[in-house]
């Protein structure tokens, strides 16, 4: 394994630097490979062109004949750019993507060939998939699944494949996939906001969600990620000594990026251009060979769908640049791990970003009315929240001395505090003429010369205010989106719901106006929500125990966080909000305790592999050098040869004691892990493997790390750290 892993140096040290080429306008090739409204207007009839715009923008069907029309011409613009398959593409409950391809060729009854494609391909199909996690949804061999067309989100062409967006259900109609639950949470969304939003102006007919999303993701040569067995298998380093530099000089964040990846970078962009994801920034994260790249914000189905395929095209991109992408949230100990900050707001079809202050105070009120009940929300459901961005790899990162922590609150400001403060004192019932002048010139109507002071100071809070958007920091890096979005799109509609309700009783039955009956109900809302809103850093003991005095959760890990999920409040939530039943809540619970379980076990297995195979035998055959050594100098020196060969001696005995230890400790971790197989109950299993297996892993990648300090370098056998961090 030494030489395997000086050889991965030698490799990673010999390559070239890439030719970068960033000539031309990136707009002329943008959407080059999706079927977009231009494409359409060339490929589609003018009666078929309408029906998908209204399917898009007013969620209308689509019938049979239209789909044969829409189906034609996606061919056709398909075959003209050298398209030879289509398929399904997509989003199960194993967190990324899926496809089956099928070819546009076929064969005609008289023997010829052509190529085929019809509405009934384009709108659903009926893969296998029967091996997809399903919770006990699919569990006869008459359930099939179904894919069905999602005409929200345009088709496009990733090398010579016609791919179109799909949502995945049960033959009875259960949620298999990601999508479909997302997609319920933003028409959920977007009927309770309208109602809403006509109280401020009566011409808003829709409103979307709208997502930006922050990629973080470590670039490491290929080879080097290839010589370690934890990191090409778990996508995280088990044992690794920390390097003598990593992240405390701040000298990689915001620096110049270096050369081989600026042409990764560069190339990845076109090609993401190409498919329609407007990726707009990119830069040196804080770790070392840590980097981010992030899109103008976009409708978040459609941000969901291009978050998705972007780690899709990395992953192939990185592979010609001869890296390894690396998606974990936390594949390297000691230094920042990833996350993906999810920007989310809500925009009407009159062009207004409700959580954007405006220029009057009836505008601002708007604004305070979104703001306030996206807190309310958020205060209500928070323990749901940290259930969606739950899993084993995001459980190293949260709370694990770096942003953010897992005790969900929110960040708003000094100024904004202030501003909800004074209308926490707002009068119960008709308020003043005095009063209601004060709130609208001086309250209200100020917040936009407040907004120009920056809302986004603190870097650390979960879920922050940042101007004209919440930024909810605790999505994992390797996580879909979708689950993100869809839980806060959820309880923000129920919520919204609620608020409507409660302000429509006080318009009618205590006769009060309508901005005096929305001040009321936001009065009690800051009141009732105050506990969620903090401004420090959440770090601490001072903070988890003003958390508990609070009343907020404190959900450690998965399997705690998860438990929320089959709650009988969440049945009721998602029911009322039509978004998922009981059976797909269940399912869904249990196809993520099943992920955790199975990571959990598969780097329990792989860290056995490495102390029994690797680690161990180099420490013995380091032990026998210096043996080696020490009867070489008793054959020189005598009796006085201890004396002499002290120091030798004394790492001897050292190795010998982590030898010892990290046996013992690796064989009780294969014991707890047979007894965790050992239960039936998927909850029962999730929590052993947390709490019996998993605490092993700290205490033998301890032992290993000391022994890779005592050992001789040229005798162990994985890359180290710095080699890794440090490798361009």
């Amino acid at each position: 394994m030494p030489n395997t892993r000086f050889q991965a140096l030698l490799e990673s040290r010999n390559r070239e630097h890439a030719n970068i080429n960033e000539t031309g306008k990136r707009s002329d090739l943008f959407g080059k490979n999706v079927f977009n409204e231009e494409k359409m207007l060339q490929f589609l009839t003018a009666e078929a062109l309408d029906k998908v715009k209204s399917a898009i923008f007013q969620g209308t069907k689509i019938d049979r004949k239209i789909a044969d029309q829409v189906a034609e011409g996606m061919k056709a613009w398909a075959l003209s750019m050298g398209a030879t398959h289509y398929t399904h593409w997509f989003q199960p409950l194993t967190g990324a993507t899926a496809e089956k391809h099928d070819a546009f060729f076929d064969i005609l009854p008289n023997g010829r060939a052509m190529e085929k494609f019809g509405g009934a391909q384009l709108v659903q199909q009926e893969p296998d998939a029967s091996s997809f996690p399903s919770g006990g949804i699919r569990n006869t061999f008459e359930a099939r699944g179904y894919t069905a067309w999602d005409p929200t989100s345009p088709a496009f062409i990733y090398k010579t494949t016609l791919c179109i967006p799909t949502i995945f259900v049960a033959y009875t109609g259960e949620a298999l996939d990601n999508k479909a639950p997302l997609l319920r949470a933003l028409h959920a969304v977007d009927q309770a906001a309208t109602g809403v939003a006509q109280y401020f102006d009566k011409n808003v007919k829709k409103v979307h969600a709208t997502l930006g999303w922050e990629q973080e993701y470590f670039l490491i040569d290929k080879s080097l990620v290839n010589s370690r067995l934890d990191l090409s298998v778990t996508g995280r380093t088990l044992v690794g000594s920390f390097s003598a530099k990593g992240q405390q000089l701040d000298d990689h964040y915001f620096g110049v990026i270096p050369p081989r990846v600026l042409g990764f970078m560069s190339e990845l962009e076109k090609e993401c251009t190409k498919l329609g994801i407007p990726v707009k920034t990119r830069h040196n994260e804080v770790a070392p060979n840590q980097f981010e790249l992030a899109p103008v914000f976009e409708e978040a189905n459609l941000s969901v769908d291009h978050n998705l395929l972007l780690m899709d095209v990395m992953e192939e991109i990185a592979d010609k640049y001869n890296f390894s992408v690396l998606f974990h949230e936390k594949p390297f100990s000691g230094i920042n791990g990833s996350g993906k900050h999810n920007n989310w707001s809500l925009g009407t079809d009159t062009g207004v970003n409700l959580l954007s202050p405006g220029t009057t105070p009836m505008k601002n009120l708007q604004f305070l009315t979104f703001f306030v009940n996206t807190i309310k929300a958020v205060d209500t459901y928070e323990e749901l929240l940290r259930a969606s961005i739950a899993s084993a790899s995001n459980d190293h990162r949260l709370g694990a001395n770096e942003a953010p922590p897992p005790i969900i609150s929110i960040f708003i400001g000094q100024q904004l505090s202030d501003v909800l403060d004074e209308l926490e004192g707002v009068s119960k019932g008709k308020l003043s003429p005095q009063e209601k002048t004060e709130l609208k010139l001086n309250v209200v109507g100020k917040i936009p010369e407040i907004l120009l002071d920056n809302t986004d100071r603190n870097r650390t809070s979960p879920f922050a205010f940042t101007g004209n958007k919440f930024e909810m920091r605790g999505v994992g890096a390797k996580m879909n989106c979708a689950k993100p979005m869809t839980m806060l799109n959820t309880i923000v509609a129920k919520q919204l719901t609620d608020f409507k309700k409660e302000v429509d009783a006080l318009i009618d039955k205590k006769n009060l106006k309508k901005d005096e009956a929305v001040f009321n109900v936001l009065r009690e809302y800051i009141k009732t929500s105050k506990r969620i809103r903090f401004e420090g850093d959440g770090y601490g003991i001072e903070w988890q125990e003003e958390a508990r005095r609070r009343k907020l959760s404190f959900n450690k890990n998965t399997p705690e966080a998860l438990q929320v999920i089959t709650s009988k409040e969440s049945y009721e939530l998602f029911k009322q909000m039509d978004v998922m039943n009981e059976v797909e809540l269940k399912a869904h619970k249990e196809v993520e305790l099943g992920a955790y379980i199975f990571h959990i076990q598969i780097e329990g297995r792989v860290l056995g592999e490495m102390v029994y195979n690797h680690i161990i035998p180099a420490a013995v055959k380091y032990q026998n050098m210096l043996l080696e050594n020490i009867h070489g100098l008793k054959e020189v020196y005598g009796a006085v040869h201890k004396k002499v060969a002290e120091g030798q001696l004394n790492i001897l005995e050292q190795i010998g004691e982590h030898i010892m230890e990290i046996k013992k400790l690796t064989d009780e971790m294969g014991d707890a892990r047979k007894r965790a197989n050992g239960m039936s109950a998927v909850d029962k299993k999730a929590q052993a493997y947390c709490n019996n297996v998993r605490p092993y892993f700290e205490k033998i990648r301890e032992h290993s790390d000391t022994l890779e300090k005592l050992i001789a370098d040229e005798f162990w056998p994985f890359t180290k750290y710095r080699e890794m961090l440090f490798s361009k």
